[in-house]
């Protein structure tokens, strides 16, 4: 049973065991309300996780520490898993899927775990643990329906409480629920008019399923950028938790999840993963009733492979009018490349790219297309550029 002592407990276990990350206030993201960060992406392994596996360990037998423990994971609990093994000088084996980000897994290798790449997404990674943990007798730490995991992560909810008591509104993401069932938990117990909000990516909804069915939901397919909540079933124990503590789920897009990373790096030179900018995103993009409200968002990882943190900064470029490619249709004559560039220079765009093609079949023969990459400084900018191309007489395509 999960308990607000016990969420005390696993805080006095894990004080000598994770890093104590500070609430930031985060001005400029927001003229709406007051937003401060809780930044579980600078934890030890840069997840939050770490708090429920430490936890859960911890509180193990003797007999199961010395049988070696095994778990599933897109790649932050296998983290949290990996490093609290290791303290405990016991061996784990981890199973990932095969699209987890290479940055996760060689971190998870790093710590000390054995890896057991898995295809598919995280639920297959969890059948094939639950496999080997009858054929090998390991001891299985599951990422996020197990109370003494739960409890790890409630202590995000007590240090929120202790450093910023007047707060009105807690924000997390979940996938599995194991993260705000914790915290909401906490929070619930120690001031029930805090409100605590739930955020999931639209492309992955399990909880805001199970929630409107009134019992878990197993997606047949999830797709987002946040692969730290890409989970097609929440869990028994955080469905009830979530159900009960939680007062409202909402769901933001991955073009949403992209504006919010990049705000992040931007505002607050802060590396967030997708799911670690989610309830950011919410907030941002006025999901949730905070209107003049004192905002924690809980920023839950900063585990992002580089090669999609530059696809995801591009998408939010994209997403705020920072970034936008105009295609002009041209008559093939001397000056009017010159002619455009000068307009794009007068309204004050950056030019990036150009690309200069021929014109096709249904075309003018004479014809062309200039297809011009701007960096802009918003959509107002980009209306003023295709306005003024307008009226010098060019055709936009």
């Amino acid at each position: 049973m999960l308990t607000l002592d016990k969420i005390y407990h696993a805080s006095y276990v894990l004080k000598d065991v994770i890093r104590q990350t500070n609430i930031v206030q985060a001005r400029g993201i927001c003229d709406d309300c007051d937003i401060y960060l809780k930044p579980e992406n600078l934890q030890i392994t840069g997840s939050f996780k770490v708090r429920g596996s430490g936890y859960k360990i911890s509180q193990l037998t003797e007999e199961e520490k010395a049988r070696g423990v095994i778990a599933c994971s897109a790649g932050n609990h296998a983290q949290g898993v990996a490093l609290a093994a290791t303290k405990y000088g016991i061996k784990s084996l981890i199973c990932l899927p095969d699209g987890a980000p290479i940055s996760k897994v060689e971190a998870t290798k790093n710590y000390g775990a054995e890896v057991c790449m898995v295809p598919g997404v995280y639920d297959d990674a969890y059948n094939e643990a639950l496999r080997l943990r009858d054929e090998k007798n390991y001891t299985f730490i599951h990422p996020f329906d197990d109370e003494n995991v739960i409890a790890g992560q409630g202590t995000i909810g007590i240090e929120i409480m202790n450093e910023m008591p007047d707060v009105d509104a807690v924000v997390c993401a979940i996938g599995g629920g194991g993260l705000i069932s914790g915290v909401a938990c906490a929070i619930k117990s120690l001031n029930p008019n805090i409100k605590v909000y739930g955020v999931q990516a639209e492309g992955a909804p399990s909880m805001v399923e199970s929630i409107k069915n009134g019992e878990p939901v197993h997606l047949d397919s999830v797709s987002t950028i946040a692969d730290g909540i890409q989970v097609k079933e929440p869990g028994e124990h955080t469905f009830e938790y979530v159900k009960k503590y939680v007062d409202d789920i909402v769901t933001v897009s991955d073009d949403e999840i992209s504006s919010a990373i990049l705000k992040l790096i931007e505002s607050q030179k802060m590396i967030a993963e997708g799911a670690g900018a989610a309830p950011l995103a919410a907030v941002m993009f006025n999901k949730l009733p905070v209107k003049g409200k004192k905002v924690v968002c809980v920023v839950s990882g900063g585990n992002i492979d580089v090669t999609i943190l530059s696809r995801v900064i591009k998408r939010g470029l994209l997403m705020t009018g920072r970034q936008q490619t105009v295609c002009v249709e041209l008559q093939d004559k001397p000056g009017q490349l010159v002619a455009v560039s000068n307009i794009i220079a007068e309204k004050g765009a950056n030019v990036i790219s150009i690309h200069h093609e021929r014109g096709g079949e249904g075309t003018d023969v004479n014809g062309c297309y200039l297809r011009v990459v701007l960096e802009t400084r918003d959509f107002a900018q980009i209306k003023e550029i295709h306005d003024a191309l307008v009226d010098a007489g060019f055709k936009l395509v």
